[in-house]
């Protein structure tokens, strides 16, 4: 997953020092996790680790999976899945605004269709009967 630097949860602000605090760990740690993959804290220009806020939650979550008896490589394996997850759960949202979008586009061009129908019946040109309906809906 993409980080946008310098926005939000994902700003790089805390130097390993104050992140080991936060997090109950020790710096050699945080090192090791960076090593195996497990976080990926930013650099300050003097590459200086700096953690984001969802850098300490990963964090976080990674300390409840070991203290619950989870070796590193479930570990690995479980922060994996979770980001196929995050990253499903934001694909299927968007597929859902786009499937909303796209019933609201054929929702209008039946309406188009209906109206075109009616005003071949009626002998008027849509755009004349469109006038009309508007009209006739300002007065209720």
């Amino acid at each position: 997953m993409g980080r946008s630097e310098g926005e939000g949860k994902d700003k790089p602000l805390y130097m390993i020092s104050v992140a080991a605090e936060l997090t109950g760990m020790h710096p050699q740690t945080l090192r090791v996790y960076e090593q195996k993959g497990l976080v990926t804290p930013g650099r300050s220009r003097g590459n200086t680790r700096l953690y984001s806020q969802s850098d300490i939650e990963r964090l976080n979550l990674i300390s409840k999976l070991t203290d619950e008896g989870i070796n590193l490589a479930g570990v690995v394996r479980i922060m994996d899945m979770r980001e196929r997850a995050l990253e499903k759960d934001a694909e299927i949202d968007e597929l859902r605004a786009r499937v909303r979008a796209l019933e609201d586009e054929v929702h209008e061009f039946r309406m188009r269709e209906k109206i075109t129908a009616l005003a071949r019946y009626d002998g008027q040109n849509p755009e004349q009967l469109m006038r009309g309906l508007l009209a006739s809906g300002k007065d209720e």
